[in-house]
């Protein structure tokens, strides 16, 4: 899941200030090239350099600079919205060359943006001149064209890729949907690895491209002074980059034996599914078995590992077909939530603009996403939206984003944009979890609501999806900081990204690599180059964030029994914080709803708490038979 915002965007090949949406495809932010269209010869008057700058200089540059980029972020954003809603050779390369102009005047401003930085400066413009010097500044025209380029072709790339089982046979081809449908449904090993190997040896197309985008991207960042994009990507979180990779592994240890109890319960009963000779007792397990593209969610395996006698879950699919809730009608459920807690409802531009289904006529990029076009009030999702309970929580996290540009909207354009990534990813999915059988009821989408004995098919359920991503989440990241380092070379590219999904998922490949792969690269947030941090934070975060909402509302019981739908006292101290934008730093954010200026993943494991005693009690009877 992506989010595109104007200027948070415009600062993008850059700093990642919001974020996207739909993880798989729970997910979202601001996506890494939403360009700006504009001419780049209305350059921001600046004092000549060998004047002394003054606070008046300052505030004038700061005020040009929010003009200039709020111009180009409009025709930007809907120049980038053509090409995903129809890809086609003459839409990518518009994409490209708006990308190009946005990427020369964000360069030019971070540029300029240093002359200031020793003034006695307000707090608020002290920030914006921080927020404008985290992106990229390619001053080589070429650069910048490559930059562009490489990332158009790779994006759209992905979009079109498809795994054809006869060479030449069209008829035979299966694109990314098909693909996962056949992981989600089949229970044939040798077909879902088919499927698995199919869509991953497409990425290899643009193995070579990847790479010499990361060449220009380190670039980019060394001419802003970071030692290379990964360090940038790390400093967007209001503290020094080596501490933010302290900090999201202090999370991830926090979390690690829940993730450990589940995986080793998956294990035992995929292994009785399939047996031994395709589940090993020990050691990581076959990639391709866990019902996902990328082994990052696990509920397509519910069927599989659900508790005896403890079966409910959330799927509303079949209701939502026999009801023919369209795209539409779920959308506006979703929306309904947001309502019910005392937000606005949605423009009608919202349902006049936005793409719900998959069109029949041309190619699309299905993965959902969140698009504030003009700071105001245009916003839209990008779907293709399938009648299944997946896609209707996706659309309560799309509309998180949606809601988050909606309450900032009268900040500053430079404000505009989530407290960090992270956050812009958690907001939709800390409504998510409110997403609990009362709420269906309440809706008429389920028929009664489980005895809360029936609690741990439930959390199970909810584990597959958020307990299962998490390391997923924070290796992605792992492995991009040691590529664009360069620790890692393009001939290790296959062989580091297994060492680690060994490593914290205990995942591992279906079949030897031929050494000439590019794995990674079949991850769409790769091709992408949209960082996947925020999808980790936000993981953690948002379980904060429902404890302390649930808090708010009154409520005490099970955190995974809590809905905050229809509490308007929640509904105001959230829109308070949403509000905030990224006017102030994240920690801020967080303890005006939370009360507490640190992540915790406490939150999280509380929410799982009587899951984790059942798990552990499991995997002991399943050992011993």
């Amino acid at each position: 899941m992506f989010h595109k915002t104007k200027i948070a965007t415009a600062l993008s090949m850059l700093v990642i200030l919001s974020t996207a949406t739909s993880l798989n495809a729970a997910p979202n932010t601001v996506l890494k090239v939403t360009p700006k269209l504009a001419s780049t010869a209305s350059a921001i008057s600046v004092a000549p350099k060998r004047s002394v700058p003054s606070v008046a200089e300052a505030e004038k540059f700061l005020k040009d600079a929010e003009a200039r980029l709020d111009k180009l972020g409009i025709a930007a954003q809907r120049a980038v919205w053509v090409y995903e809603t129809n890809i086609t050779d003459d839409t990518e390369t518009i994409a490209a060359q708006a990308n190009e102009v946005a990427l020369a005047a964000v360069g030019e401003i971070a540029i300029q943006a240093r002359r200031y930085n020793d003034l006695a400066l307000s707090v608020d413009n002290k920030r914006k001149l921080k927020l404008l010097q985290l992106s990229l500044s390619l001053s080589d025209d070429q650069d910048r064209a490559d930059y562009t380029r490489l990332s158009a072709q790779m994006s759209g790339a992905y979009g079109k890729g498809k795994f054809c089982k006869t060479p030449g046979d069209e008829s035979s081809c299966m694109n990314l949907g098909q693909l996962e449908a056949v992981l989600a449904k089949s229970r044939n090993p040798a077909e879902m690895k088919e499927a698995w190997l199919g869509w991953h040896q497409q990425a290899s197309s643009y193995k070579d491209s990847y790479a010499q985008y990361v060449e220009v991207s380190n670039k980019g960042a060394r001419e802003m002074g970071f030692a290379d994009t990964g360090a940038l990507w790390r400093s967007q979180y209001d503290m020094p980059a080596d501490a933010f990779a302290a900090e999201t592994e202090r999370l991830w240890q926090q979390v690690k034996p829940l993730y450990d109890s589940l995986h080793q319960y998956v294990r035992l009963k995929l292994q009785q599914a399939y047996g031994k000779n395709e589940v090993p007792t020990e050691g990581p397990i076959p990639a391709h078995l866990f019902g996902n593209m990328w082994s990052q969610s696990w509920e397509n395996l519910y069927p599989i590992v659900k508790p005896q006698g403890l079966s409910a879950n959330l799927d509303i699919s079949d209701t939502l077909k026999q009801k023919n809730i369209d795209a539409k009608g779920m959308t506006k459920f979703a929306e309904g939530f947001y309502t019910s807690l005392g937000m606005e409802a949605l423009p009608a531009s919202f349902y006049q603009r936005s793409q719900l289904t998959k069109p029949r006529d041309r190619e699309v990029v299905c993965h959902a996403s969140a698009w504030d076009v003009d700071g105001d009030q245009d916003v839209r999702i990008k779907m293709c939206i399938n009648q299944t309970a997946e896609d209707f929580l996706v659309i309560h996290h799309e509309l998180g984003h949606i809601y988050y540009d909606l309450a900032y909207r009268k900040q500053s354009s430079l404000f505009k944009g989530g407290a960090n990534d992270g956050f812009h990813e958690a907001i939709g999915d800390t409504v998510a979890l409110s997403v609990t059988p009362n709420y269906l009821n309440k809706l008429g989408l389920l028929s009664e609501v489980p005895d809360a004995s029936q609690d741990i098919g439930v959390l199970m359920d909810r584990a597959l999806q958020k307990v299962a991503f998490l390391p997923f989440a924070y290796l992605v990241d792992q492995w991009r900081w040691k590529v664009y380092s360069g620790q890692v070379k393009p001939q290790d590219y296959d062989k580091v990204w297994w060492e680690l999904r060994e490593k914290y998922q205990g995942v591992k490949r279906p079949a030897a690599s031929n050494g000439d792969g590019f794995d990674a690269g079949a991850k769409y947030h790769v091709a992408s180059d949209t960082p996947y941090s925020r999808y980790f934070l936000a993981t953690i975060l948002q379980f904060q964030l429902h404890r302390a909402l649930c808090r708010e509302a009154g409520y005490s019981g099970p955190l995974n029994r809590c809905s905050i739908y229809e509490n308007k006292a929640a509904g105001k101290k959230f829109q308070a914080m949403l509000e905030m934008g990224t006017s102030r730093p994240w920690n801020e954010a967080l303890n005006a709803v939370a009360g507490e200026d640190k992540l915790d993943a406490t939150a999280m494991l509380d929410y799982f708490a009587p899951l984790k005693a059942w798990l552990d009690a499991q995997n002991k009877e399943l050992v011993v038979k």
